[in-house]
């Protein structure tokens, strides 16, 4: 079984579009051909059922940086429909806001709490898809004014209280003690009930992907130009010097030769 993990925002989806267009077809033949695709995302729940609206297929899913894994039955309909991993992001909030010194606290601005027109912005999304975007269970959006000092203090207070910050491409995420890599290797660990042998591909275009990718037989990275290469320490890895779209049809085609993969 060939399983891709793959992150969608500058990944796969194109980074200001959102658009998916030209590599739909090429999609689908991997699913047609046996492929399981697991969007592995910051993207909410309604953001990814959206996605997969447009696929035209409905793929299992994990939303919100790891904090619930959806649709595994769809692999198997003995494998349960929702995990969730996460607690709820009011329980987040109190503990960070209860936690954290109040000069740290000063430079995190809360999305939600911000205009529409400056939520627009940071999002690249409006209407209905900024309104999906903010739908949020368990991560809370925001932006930190200080400086990388004070970041670090930051982060050392969050781990230090269970909590964790993932850095995406616009802004940074409160997220329970969860990521990517856990949910990734929790699905893992279902499918091999049923599978002796699994290959993971994994694909990211950012910071908060490379554990993910770290933790896949097949890591692929597909081009970022806000993306620093020297801090990358994975001997493995598969990159693709063109953006999403087409960079993520790129790194698969070279990973699935890679590991040898015909349908």
């Amino acid at each position: 079984m060939v399983v891709i993990f793959t992150d969608l925002d500058g990944s796969l989806l194109h980074r200001d579009t959102f658009k998916f267009d030209s590599i739909k077809d090429y999609i689908k033949s991997l699913i047609n051909s046996g492929i399981i695709i697991i969007p592995n995302s910051s993207k909410t729940e309604k953001e990814i059922e959206k996605f997969n609206e447009e696929l035209g297929i409905e793929l299992p899913y994990i939303s919100e940086n790891g904090s619930a894994i959806h649709g595994l039955n769809l692999i198997n309909q003995n494998f349960p429909n929702e995990i969730i991993l996460s607690r709820k992001k009011e329980e987040l909030l109190k503990i960070f806001n209860e936690k954290t010194p109040e000069k740290l606290l000063n430079k995190c601005v809360q999305i939600s709490k911000l205009s529409k027109k400056e939520q627009e912005k940071i999002f690249g999304q409006k209407d209905d898809k900024l309104k999906d975007a903010l739908q949020r269970k368990y991560t809370l959006p925001f932006l930190f004014n200080g400086n990388n000092s004070e970041k670090n203090k930051l982060l050392k207070v969050l781990s230090y209280n269970s909590l964790s910050l993932q850095e995406g491409g616009r802004v940074l995420n409160l997220c329970d003690n969860i990521n990517k890599t856990k949910s990734m290797n929790k699905v893992i660990k279902i499918l091999k009930k049923t599978e002796d042998e699994i290959k993971t591909i994994a694909v990211g275009d950012n910071y908060n992907d490379l554990e993910m990718l770290k933790n896949s037989d097949i890591p692929c990275l597909v081009f970022n130009d806000q993306f620093k290469m020297d801090r990358i320490n994975i001997d493995n890895i598969i990159f693709s010097n063109k953006p999403s779209p087409e960079g993520w049809a790129d790194v698969i085609k070279m990973a699935l030769e890679k590991i040898g993969y015909s349908d």
